[in-house]
C-alpha cells in the first residue's frame, strides 16, 4: 500500500462515517514522502498564527514541538501509522478529551470522534499534499451541540489546516518556515 493509498484506507478503517469532514491539499515542488514527513514535522513556531489559535482555544503548545506532538498532549492518539484520533466534546472549554480507548467501537453519547490524517499523492512535478479531518457524533444532542459550535470554528479550522500545510510545503521545498 503506497503512501496515498494508506490515508484513505486509514480514515475509512477508523471513522467509515461522519457528520462533519474537513478536507484541504497544496501543491508540493518535492517527492510525496519528504511532502508527508514535512506535514508531520511542522512545528508550532513554523505557525504563529495557528499557535494564537490553539492558545485561544485552551490547548498547550510547547513553540519547539510539532503540531502533532501538541495534539497528542491534550488527548489526541496516534491510530495505526498514519491517522490521529480523539474522542471528546470540542464544544466545551477545553475540548473535554478522554483517552481514546477503543476508538473504532466507542458510542457513548454525547461525544464527538474525531479523526485526523495526511497523505501526499505524487503529481508529476512533486506531490498534492492533503490533510482530511472527519467528526462523528455519537447521539442527537452531540450532533446539534457541534453544528453551534461548527458555525463559529470552522473557518478557523480551515485556516488552522491550510496554514499547516502551507508550513509543510515551505518545509518539504527546503524553506524557511515560522519566526
Amino acid at each position: 500500500m503506497g503512501v496515498a493509498d494508506s490515508y484513505q484506507h486509514g480514515l475509512d478503517g477508523v471513522l467509515p462515517d461522519w457528520h462533519h469532514r474537513e478536507h484541504h491539499s497544496t501543491r508540493v515542488a518535492a517527492p510525496p514522502e519528504r511532502a508527508l514527513a514535512a506535514a508531520l514535522e511542522v512545528r508550532a513556531a513554523d505557525v504563529p498564527l495557528v499557535r494564537l489559535l490553539f492558545r485561544l482555544r485552551g490547548l498547550r503548545l510547547d513553540a519547539g514541538g510539532t503540531l502533532l506532538e501538541a495534539m497528542a498532549k491534550d488527548g489526541f492518539q496516534r491510530y495505526g501509522a498514519d491517522v490521529w484520533v480523539a474522542i471528546g466534546r470540542p464544544w466545551t472549554l477545553g475540548g473535554g478529551l478522554r483517552p481514546a480507548g477503543d476508538f473504532v467501537d466507542f458510542a457513548e453519547p454525547g461525544f464527538a470522534k474525531m479523526a485526523l490524517a495526511f497523505r501526499a499523492v505524487p503529481e508529476p512535478e512533486g506531490a498534492r499534499l492533503e490533510t482530511e479531518t472527519r467528526v462523528f457524533l455519537t447521539d442527537a444532542v452531540a450532533r446539534r451541540r457541534v453544528a453551534r459550535y461548527w458555525l463559529v470554528v470552522r473557518p478557523f479550522s480551515g485556516l488552522v489546516r491550510r496554514s499547516w500545510l502551507a508550513a509543510a510545503r515551505k518545509r518539504a521545498e527546503g524553506r524557511s518556515t515560522g519566526s
